[in-house]
């Protein structure tokens, strides 16, 4: 990998979410690597309720005294006509879109058995749709330009579970999906989308864990992460987990299997082979959906 590769020189990324916590900390951090950042935050509370503009004026504020160039954005990421109206200012400003992060997300915690589904439903919307809203406005612009870089926000609670976490973690898991069909689509335009799946002490996690840890989960342990994202040294349709200094990949693997005589393709046969059915041993990802299916039909041969 070159230095050119880590090179944001002349670049423009939008951040949402970015009034407070890890948006803050990337848009600060990519605008000190002269990247023109859009700072956009509904500047609503943890649930979602109530909008300001102040926590974005408040970055680009920050961002402006160091020398950098950003612009302040209060657009809901739900509001598709609002995001259009926020990518139109940044072509307007700017002249181009290069980078953008998947970022705001809001908190509606209860066990499921006691969640009503408003709450469901507005989680699902911010984190989930918005993504979608957000990466469908810049999508042309960057097949276009023949570059983009956008990094969809997963969690731990995503791809491992959390209790009292349903509607967050079936958003961020559905985050990690369509990363892994955008990453396909926009390969060929240069255009690479991964996830980042954080564990960091912010307004979002303060009141779940206690002084000791959110010291060790310090929110500036996630910034080089994203940021390798962002850069043309990122890969593609990878889920990057950061914590406290600690990086690794996660991935969705396949166990071997075991094709069954068709005799034997009861609950019965499966109850019997279930330990050969589920060894890990040989597991391994697969790319897409076509791979999926010539495993399938590799297994039905050998058989």
């Amino acid at each position: 990998m070159t230095q050119d590769a880590l090179n944001f020189s002349g670049q423009v990324a939008i951040i949402t979410g970015a009034g407070g916590g890890l948006g803050r900390l990337y848009a600060l951090d990519l605008a000190k690597r002269g990247v023109s950042v859009v700072v956009n935050d509904l500047g609503g509370s943890l649930d979602g309720s109530g909008s300001s503009a102040t926590a974005a004026e408040a970055v680009v504020e920050e961002i402006k005294a160091s020398g950098g160039k950003a612009i302040a954005n209060a657009a809901d990421v739900t509001d598709e006509a609002a995001v259009n109206a926020m990518v139109a200012q940044t072509l307007d400003v700017f002249g181009r879109i290069d980078i953008l992060i998947n970022n705001a997300g809001i908190l509606r915690d209860k066990s499921f058995a006691k969640m009503e589904m408003v709450n469901w439903n507005k989680v699902v919307d911010v984190h989930l749709n918005g993504a979608a809203v957000c990466t469908r406005a810049v999508w042309n612009i960057m097949k276009e330009q023949g570059n983009g870089r956008i990094i969809m926000t997963t969690s731990p609670s995503g791809l491992y579970g959390n209790f009292g976490q349903a509607n967050y973690g079936a958003a961020k898991a559905g985050l990690w999906g369509m990363m892994n069909t955008l990453g396909l689509e926009g390969a060929k335009s240069n255009i690479h989308v991964n996830c980042i799946a954080p564990s960091a002490g912010t307004r979002m996690t303060e009141e779940l864990m206690d002084a000791g840890t959110l010291k060790l989960l310090a929110p500036e342990n996630i910034t080089p992460a994203v940021v390798f994202l962002c850069s043309d040294a990122a890969p593609n349709r990878k889920v990057l987990v950061a914590a406290a200094g600690t990086y690794s990949l996660a991935e969705m693997v396949e166990t071997k299997g075991l094709h069954l005589p068709e005799s034997e393709r009861t609950p019965e046969g499966i109850a019997a082979h279930w330990g050969q059915i589920s060894d890990r041993a040989e597991a391994e990802p697969i790319a897409n959906v076509m791979e999926g299916v010539a495993k399938l039909v590799k297994a039905m041969t050998s058989a």
